[in-house]
């Protein structure tokens, strides 16, 4: 008798994707803010329907920001600058109600020394890592991200005739062995009305799904599916509405780890909801380069106003080759996750890339990006701890 698969699948969006379109809003209505005033606090939220978007949330920055054209200049890029798309930059309606920042929040937030900065609010981050492949992610997510990303790229570069900005991706990897295979690929992808379906569906085929698997040294022999529904010409938010933080799964690890529930775009460094979540992913990466565990995940808990992390604990999976508490203490001697330590770390106050980038296809893993997070630059420091308090390895 055949024995069952174990399969795991993730799924990823494009910038067009109406959840998404919100999140480079916010995104980049915080770079508008850093730019000029890197002590900005910014909590910024979008809603977006049919030719309609409400920009909403708290934001105290002495910089000069102009919300709706930000706003427009995103939704032009990204490619909605038709009336038949239903989201026309040029046409849309605004409203925006963005308020100032509490003065409560503010009040455990600003402090004379940056290091004893608290935390912008309660509540748990995840960070994980795996040594599956060198990119330290979940197969899955990443190789879901980088279809539509690909996609878009394609589009943009008008070689994807009769595609629009709406995309969704799945792929679902087999685990029975001991190398991992693509079992499923789904793409789902926007089209214009008048279009040839069958020419549509083979260049997503060979142009896209076969070129970005092989990219990944993986089998081609997989299942595929586009467009299951045979139709997807009304999209983005004609089709639905979208909201800034709705697409938490996809923005980390495709389901693969957990997640503490709150979303990352639109918000400041101060939130830890973002910046820890950032930093948990650096301490896990770090730690399994390392080879403290072959796949591992962190969790950080705060208090709001406080700057040292109530709680740090360690998940390793059956894939360790430390015990639990000599990994607390190597974390203990390498990393420091207090808020602002994690923001002069990272300079994420004043960044050198741009949030708005990271709006898209993942905020971890990304090769196409410089992110100070993705950075392997700890391990000489683990194993010197390791080291230097006789550690001792499984």
């Amino acid at each position: 008798m055949e024995k069952e698969k174990i399969l795991f699948t993730s799924e990823s969006v494009s910038e067009g994707h109406p959840d998404k379109v919100c999140d480079q809003i916010s995104d980049a209505i915080l770079d508008a803010c850093l730019k000029e005033d890197p002590s900005s606090h910014v909590a910024c939220e979008c809603f977006v329907s049919k030719d309609f978007l409400l920009i909403g949330g708290e934001i105290t920055t002495k910089a000069k920001v102009d919300y709706e054209n930000i706003a427009r200049e995103v939704i032009k890029d990204i490619g909605y600058d038709n009336d038949e798309l239903g989201f026309n930059y040029k046409t849309l309606k605004i409203i925006n109600i963005i308020n100032s920042q509490s003065p409560d929040i503010n009040m455990g937030v600003n402090r004379g020394d940056e290091l004893l900065q608290g935390a912008g609010d309660q509540g748990i981050m995840f960070g994980y890592a795996t040594n599956e492949n060198e990119g330290y992610m979940p197969l899955a997510i990443v190789i879901s991200h980088k279809l539509v990303r690909e996609a878009t790229r394609l589009r943009k570069a008008g070689l994807f005739k009769n595609a629009r900005p709406d995309m969704k991706s799945q792929v679902t990897i087999d685990y029975s062995n001991k190398l991992p295979r693509v079992e499923t690929v789904l793409m789902s992808v926007q089209h214009d009305p008048d279009y040839d379906e069958k020419l549509f569906k083979e260049y997503i085929y060979k142009n896209i799904m076969i070129p970005v698997i092989e990219s990944f040294g993986l089998n081609t022999d997989f299942k595929y599916l586009i467009n299951p529904t045979g139709r997807f010409v009304i999209g983005g938010p004609a089709g639905d509405t979208g909201l800034t933080g709705r697409k938490i799964i996809v923005d980390t690890y495709g389901g693969y780890a957990r997640h503490g529930g709150g979303c990352f775009s639109g918000k400041d460094p101060s939130k830890v909801d973002r910046s820890a979540a950032y930093y948990a992913r650096y301490m896990a990466k770090n730690l399994v380069a390392a080879g403290i565990a072959d796949r591992l995940e962190i969790q950080l808990s705060y208090a709001i106003g406080k700057a040292e992390p109530l709680s740090i604990s360690v998940s390793t999976f059956k894939t360790s080759h430390y015990k639990d508490e000599d990994i607390l203490k190597i974390i203990n001697k390498v990393f420091d996750a207090r808020p602002g330590a994690i923001n002069r770390q990272f300079s994420l106050t004043k960044p050198i890339f741009k949030y708005r980038l990271l709006a898209s296809y993942g905020h971890f893993g990304r090769p196409d990006l410089n992110i100070p997070w993705e950075k392997i630059d700890k391990v000489e420091e683990i194993n010197k701890v390791i080291k230097d308090l006789d550690i001792q390895r499984y």
